[in-house]
């Protein structure tokens, strides 16, 4: 045997083996370092609080308790597994829990899409493909439900392609997690769309006479997986909340995730996909359904930003088999030792990470916490407060009833549009009357808000504090209108 292939057995299969607990240890490790970062979505407050009265009430809430403005109004807690989970580690381990929890879920689900470019790919390549990866997710790497879902869409996802690539029936080992990621997120209707794809591919490549037998299998597989999904306190309902949510039309530009990319600058999204697609452009042919697949994906990511987190994650894993076998760069047969010793020096790295990392100071971004505000101006829950929407969450987490928060499904497009447009004072008579409408008595907005310097204006309306996170107004008439 030579000294090369002496190499290979010895090192080369064991960092293999630990190669996706080592990458999801470097992310998880990363993560903690950038632990404040994870707390910059406002949302992450009311997530938190959402499962805190969740854990203290024992019910999972049909109705809006935590506004004024749409007070009983019917509202989903479709994310309440999320919740129930933030709420219960805020409470055992305040924001160091809740970071090293999202941390942990967005590690694991890297660690996944590693060992599974593992199976079609050598390392190094594999490294490349993975840090573009976290390039692409960094600016949705935050402390919400949808990282949690992430593990749970990577285990989806790799199961249904794996199926795919070897040919073999569907993966009904898989459907608990549909049970799992139904409860954690609104996102679960995307587990139903990606087993489109994988019937589509067995009546292209199968012969007509095996079709109806395969075709049989995967559409009993596509209803568990219906009834899987519906699994919830909601039942069907949690299958249309995305539904409800594009509903709000043109309202969803104002709110940044979910506008279309932007092009007048060149960003890292831009680049990563200018090189992908130079890639692909170098001989590759990919089946007409993978093709389809990464364009769809493509195009969510082109219509709303926050749907790169898709593109990142599941277009590798419907590549991978297509391009590989195309330039022969399946990875390496053999025995693949388990490599103890690096997975051991892996966690132990995780868990010192994790130690050190409690010493840190760490807490939600300060634009996003108007605490100094509410205290200084002396708002309380008795008050009828005109917020701004990047305070809601922190007002659900203070016991204060917002005027509007990040449920946008709760508030409807026509409700999204009209505070908008009176914040910005593009209509200033309707901002007056909105005012009057739902009888504010306080105004709390960041300090750069139109209507802010309006209200220094108003005769009937006194800046009580200001700092650079927020200005407080409050109406001086006897009793709002």
């Amino acid at each position: 045997m030579s000294d090369q292939a002496i190499s290979s057995a010895t090192k080369q299969f064991p960092v293999r083996a630990a190669m996706p607990l080592l990458v999801s240890a470097c992310v998880y490790v990363m993560l903690l370092a950038l632990g404040p970062r994870l707390l910059n979505d406002p949302d992450s407050y009311s997530h938190i609080a959402i499962g805190r009265w969740i854990l203290a009430n024992g019910v999972i809430p049909s109705t809006d308790s935590f506004s004024f403005s749409m007070h009983g109004g019917h509202w989903l807690a479709f994310e309440w597994l999320s919740e129930v989970i933030y709420g219960a580690i805020y409470t055992l381990a305040g924001w160091h829990g809740v970071v090293a929890l999202a941390a942990a879920a967005i590690a694991l689900a890297v660690g996944l899409l590693t060992q599974f470019l593992l199976r079609e790919f050598s390392p190094k390549p594999v490294l490349f493909i993975v840090a573009a990866v976290v390039v692409l997710l960094a600016p949705h790497l935050l402390a919400r439900p949808h990282v949690l879902a992430l593990p749970v869409m990577m285990a989806w996802a790799t199961a249904l392609v794996r199926a795919m690539d070897a040919r073999a029936r569907p993966p009904y080992w898989a459907l608990p997690l549909l049970v799992l990621w139904a409860n954690l997120h609104g996102s679960v209707i995307l587990a139903l769309g990606l087993i489109g794809p994988a019937i589509v591919e067995v009546l292209i490549r199968n012969k007509l006479r095996e079709q109806p037998r395969e075709l049989l299998h995967w559409l009993a597989f596509a209803a568990l997986a219906v009834i899987a999904s519906c699994l919830t306190p909601y039942g069907p309902g949690t299958l249309l909340m995305p539904l409800t949510t594009l509903g709000l039309g043109d309202a969803l530009n104002w709110i940044g995730e979910w506008r279309s990319q932007n092009f007048s600058r060149v960003g890292t999204f831009e680049i990563l996909l200018l090189a992908g697609i130079f890639a692909l452009s170098r001989g590759v042919t990919l089946p007409v359904v993978r093709a389809l697949v990464v364009i769809g994906l493509l195009h969510f990511a082109l219509a709303q930003v926050r749907n790169v987190d898709l593109l990142a994650m599941l277009a590798p894993l419907y590549l991978a088999a297509p391009i590989a076998r195309q330039f022969q760069a399946k990875a390496e047969e053999g025995e693949a030792h388990s490599g103890w010793s690096l997975q051991a020096a892996a966690v132990g790295v995780m868990i010192l990470a994790t130690a050190v990392a409690t010493a840190r100071d760490v807490r939600p971004a300060s634009r996003n916490t108007p605490q100094a505000a509410l205290a200084g101006a002396g708002l309380t829950a008795g008050h009828r407060i005109l917020n701004d929407y990047s305070f809601g969450g922190y007002l659900i987490f203070a016991g204060i009833p917002t005027f509007i928060d990040g449920r946008g499904e709760l508030y409807g497009g026509r409700f999204l549009h009209r505070y908008n447009s009176g914040l910005s004072l593009a209509d200033l008579n309707d901002f007056l009357k909105l005012l009057d409408d739902y009888k504010i008595d306080a105004t709390l907005l960041e300090p750069d808000t139109p209507a802010v310097a309006l209200l220094d204006r108003l005769p009937d309306w006194k800046r009580v504090y200001g700092d650079d996170v927020a200005v407080v107004h409050k109406r001086q008439s006897a009793a709002a209108k």
